[in-house]
């Protein structure tokens, strides 16, 4: 395990200096405790929301055994993260450039676990990362509920956001996958906020919050931030249909706006770690 560690330092600190001098990649991870909730949807929309504030922003779907993002975009991917993994395409080949303005990493369906790749294939992956080093922002959606992938994610970013809805079964599994994340996840050092997913109004947003920051706080000793909520419109069941993202289909719709406000909020936090892809390479891939 040691050795393992210690060729990661090695990768990481042989990278020239024009990669080590990169700008500052924030990256955000979308999660969920159950499926169903609006996790992908979010992950594109937010990205659109934040390429419109001029950002240079790719999401990366991270879900390894149902890659989703792009059949919400109504693109095909040729390639995706399995061609990188097994050394047949390189980083670059498959990231995707999108008429909205953002790029995709397509997910590799089928793939269960990081875990699972050699030593060989793992250098290569933590290598080809470093192409991402050129964008602002990524967000990284993840699978639903709760593996070691998406544990692996959510402590590699700077700001883990989980999203649930009003229902009671939302509620109990988006503290389920918090207090796993307490749990589970060493020397935790993320932005872990929450968003409250198809609400009538703000007051129902906040009572969600507020139940889930406060059971939270009390039971688990960790602190969630509100990031805010998205209200229920029948605009984001007309544009899955449409495979087109709300935002687009109607930005002055109610969840179009709601999503615009989340984004001027996470601005508005810095970064708790602001090492961006050197931070997701270590957390991803560091036995220590």
């Amino acid at each position: 395990m040691e050795d393992q560690a210690q060729k990661l330092r090695e990768l990481m600190s042989a990278k020239p200096q024009a990669q080590q001098a990169a700008k500052k990649t924030r990256v955000i991870t979308v999660a969920s405790g159950k499926g169903g909730v609006g996790k992908t949807n979010l992950s594109v929309n937010l990205a659109i929301a934040y390429a419109r504030t001029g950002k240079r922003v790719m999401v990366m779907d991270a879900d390894l055994g149902l890659a989703n993002v792009n059949i919400m975009l109504n693109m095909i991917p040729k390639y995706n993260l399995y061609h990188v993994i097994r050394k047949q395409k390189t980083m670059r080949d498959i990231i995707l450039d999108t008429e909205y303005g953002i790029q995709i990493l397509a997910g590799a369906s089928g793939f269960s676990k990081i875990a699972n790749l050699n030593e060989e294939e793992r250098q290569n992956f933590i290598s080809e990362l470093y192409a991402l080093t050129n964008v602002d922002i990524i967000i990284i959606d993840t699978s639903a509920g709760v593996s070691n992938n998406v544990l692996s994610f959510v402590a590699a970013a700077d700001d883990a956001i989980i999203i649930t809805t009003p229902e009671p079964t939302a509620i109990t599994d988006a503290y389920g996958i918090i207090k796993i994340i307490a749990t589970e996840v060493e020397n935790l050092n993320i932005g872990l906020k929450l968003v409250v997913n198809r609400v009538k109004n703000v007051t129902e947003g906040r009572k969600v919050a507020e139940r889930i920051i406060n059971i939270s706080g009390q039971f688990l000793n960790l602190k969630v931030e509100y990031l805010g909520c998205i209200y229920e419109d029948p605009i984001v069941q007309q544009s899955v249909l449409k495979q087109r993202p709300f935002i687009v289909q109607d930005p002055k719709s109610k969840a179009a706006i709601s999503v615009q406000h989340l984004v001027n909020r996470i601005e508005k936090t810095e970064f708790v770690d602001d090492r961006g892809i050197s931070r997701l390479i270590k957390k991803l891939f560091s036995k220590e």
